[in-house]
């Protein structure tokens, strides 16, 4: 604590310094007012009016992949081995995953040991026709003896054939051990593990292309009635600065059926490569369906103040603004925004909203 002597020294030191700082803040106050009210800060303003918009909904849609395989074992066997992971680069005939080939290669070896056996047979029987042949033409046996040397013939050479196709089938399901790419791709998920058992059919990896990509959306019974027959359709994706953007799909067309527990008719909308590039296949995405125009109260998108959940505008008046609350609908880009309620035909709207929102705020001159 400070002694009562340097106390009453600095009391009137204090007291006067506080006194000069409240008649600075003051001063600089009423300079600020008076600035203020010189120079009034003018913020452009809009006329609301209605004006031809598309009409239409948007609704959810999903990022899909155009080729997305699911590639499953072909023989049964136990997996020795899973070459990728999700995330990986593969390209076509590149290898997967190896299942237990054992099995498969004992087939080979008898396969081949049955080719060889009936290789020797038919070269018996193809020595003993030749035998009979000369036999029947020097007349020593009869032409019955000469017709079985034939039939013995032609079965081992169906032998044969039968035992080369055998290989054959062999071969390839010793090649169905070793999993390989079927196209160029991007591996989206691994279903197995090193040791499982494999069978005919077990998912295996999950692999997709990158490009193409198309965007898929379920859209109801009730609303695809009033479609049309080709509605204009428009999917929101990001752009290259992270910002979204409305693109036109090169083709877009609904299934022919329904499905019948969600009733929805599912829509395929095939998107441009160089559109799709910074989207994730999976992604989430809004799809805009317009069909026709109609008559709407827009706004300009700036001019819409969003405070948590208060949605408003700042509106014109005699001197200045007021803040109005009010209801949106649709986004209809470069067009504005709808406005559902909330503000009369002829009111003008702030386009700068936290401009507006400043003391001494007055409209401009209405554009």
């Amino acid at each position: 604590m400070l002694p009562s002597s340097l106390l009453t020294g600095v009391q009137p030191w204090l007291g006067r310094h506080w006194q000069w700082a409240a008649a600075a803040a003051a001063a600089l106050g009423a300079t600020l007012n008076a600035a203020q009210a010189q120079a009034p800060i003018a913020v452009p303003v809009v006329s609301v009016q209605a004006q031809a918009v598309g009409q239409g909904f948007e609704l959810d849609g999903t990022l899909q992949a155009v080729r997305q395989s699911i590639v499953s074992a072909q023989v049964p066997g136990r997996l020795m081995a899973l070459a990728v992971k999700a995330g990986d680069k593969v390209r076509a005939g590149q290898l997967l995953a190896t299942l237990d080939d054992r099995e498969a290669q004992s087939g080979v070896q008898r396969s081949q040991a049955q080719v060889a056996q009936v290789q020797a047979e038919l070269h018996n029987a193809q020595a003993q026709f030749d035998r009979t042949q000369e036999l029947r033409r020097q007349n020593f046996v009869s032409a019955a003896a000469l017709d079985v040397a034939q039939a013995q013939l032609k079965a081992a050479q169906a032998a044969r054939d039968q035992a080369s196709a055998g290989a054959r089938q062999a071969g390839l399901s010793q090649g169905f051990t070793r999993i390989t790419a079927p196209y160029d791709a991007l591996v989206l998920q691994t279903h197995a593990e090193v040791g499982s058992l494999a069978m005919p059919g077990t998912p295996i990896v999950t692999i997709y292309a990158p490009a193409p990509v198309r965007a898929v959306v379920q859209v109801p019974l009730s609303r695809a009635k009033q479609l049309g027959a080709a509605p204009q359709v428009d999917v929101q994706l990001p752009g290259a600065d992270g910002a979204l953007q409305w693109v036109k799909p090169t083709q877009s067309r609904p299934l022919p059926s329904a499905d019948p527990i969600s009733q929805t008719v599912e829509w395929r909308l095939e998107l441009p490569a160089a559109a799709a590039q910074y989207a994730s296949v999976g992604q989430q995405l809004r799809v805009r369906f317009a069909s026709g125009q109609t008559q709407r109260a827009t706004v300009p998108t700036s001019a819409v103040l969003r405070r948590g959940e208060l949605t408003a505008v700042y509106v014109a008046q005699d001197k200045g603004f007021a803040l109005k609350a009010v209801r949106l609908g649709a986004d209809h880009g470069a067009q504005g925004v709808e406005v559902l309620a909330g503000l009369s035909a002829n009111d003008r709207v702030a386009v700068d909203p936290i401009r507006a929102g400043l003391q001494g705020a007055q409209p401009a001159t209405a554009q």
